[in-house]
């Protein structure tokens, strides 16, 4: 029986590890693409059991493309994917998985790139961290009514090989729902860490004593979200320039402009969607100090890590 050629293209902290997953699950080699990439990132692919090759042989042996990049980096991946088939002169079918974090109107954007061609386009958002002994995030997965068939092959085959699949069905459960879920989540999860950075920051502008008693009043009113910072703020501090493009998408998402005029709310909008654009801000500032050194992340860490202290203490 022959294995499944499957690409995986980007190989940061994610996408390394899920080909390392579908590597050691038993695919054998995955395809990907260093054009450009550092030493340390080809050393990272190596020990993931990723492969380089050019998107021209990429879209003539992969039968599963996924895409794992950067949010501002999807849409030139798959114009690069679709490029190469198309100079191939390629009709051989191949299923396009897009796994980046944009709103649902990005995404169908994105599925036009491949109008003409034999490739099936599946939309696809990673919810979690990247897999590791203790842990598999949930890739949930939804495509055109055309190409359910494809969609379930594609769960079946994922799941085979050690990923946490899920197929999104039911009303209007097309491309963009899975796009859409992400915007959700990221809203809630990158949003509430902005949050946080946001208040401890204020509160360190007024007084340090401010900071301790913002810790302290927490830990009273609200134990859970100090368990949740003691996790997440230190966590996120360098991940921070990650995070720049997707809030745009999330603010795009809450204010409309990723919606169908019939899907429209008159509870969110424009309004609402600022809240998005001021954590934008946020995180491109918070990117800066963090290149900067800046004694506002050492804030933030300290914040964490004066919750750490308290939780062992017992509060």
């Amino acid at each position: 029986m022959s294995l499944p050629a499957i690409a995986v293209l980007g190989a940061g902290a994610m996408g390394s590890k899920i080909a390392h997953r579908l590597h050691t699950s038993g695919t054998g080699s995955i395809l990907t693409n260093l054009d450009g990439r550092s030493p340390a990132t080809r050393q990272r692919a190596a020990q993931a059991g990723m492969v380089d090759a050019s998107y021209t042989d990429i879209v003539s042996r992969a039968t599963l493309i996924l895409s794992i990049v950067p949010t501002k980096e999807a849409s030139g991946v798959a114009e690069l994917v679709a490029s190469a088939y198309r100079s191939a002169g390629l009709t051989r079918k191949a299923t396009f998985v897009d796994c980046n974090a944009m709103g649902p109107t990005t995404m169908r954007g994105i599925a036009k790139v491949f109008d003409g061609t034999n490739i099936v386009v599946i939309d696809g958002s990673i919810i979690g961290v990247p897999p590791s002994d203790t842990f598999n995030p949930g890739i949930y997965l939804s495509a055109e009514e055309k190409d359910e068939q494809d969609l379930d092959e594609t769960v079946e085959l994922l799941k085979k090989y050690g990923l946490n699949p899920f197929a999104l069905k039911g009303q209007d459960a097309s491309i963009g729902a899975a796009s859409a879920l992400k915007m959700s989540h990221s809203g809630i999860v990158k949003g509430l860490i902005g949050l946080f950075y946001t208040m401890i920051l204020a509160a360190d502008r007024n007084s340090p004593a401010t900071t301790t008693a913002l810790l302290h009043a927490l830990e009273h009113s609200q134990p859970a979200l100090v368990d949740r910072a003691i996790d997440l703020v230190p966590a996120s501090i360098s991940k921070a320039y990650r995070h720049i493009y997707e809030m745009k998408e999330v603010g795009e998402f809450v204010g409309g402009a990723q919606s169908s005029e019939k899907n429209q709310s008159s509870i969110l909008g424009p309004e609402v969607q600022q809240t998005f654009l001021g954590i934008e801000a946020l995180y491109r500032g918070l990117a800066r100090a963090n290149e900067e050194g800046s004694k506002e992340c050492d804030v933030l860490r300290d914040f964490a890590e004066a919750a750490k202290k308290l939780r062992k203490e017992g509060g």
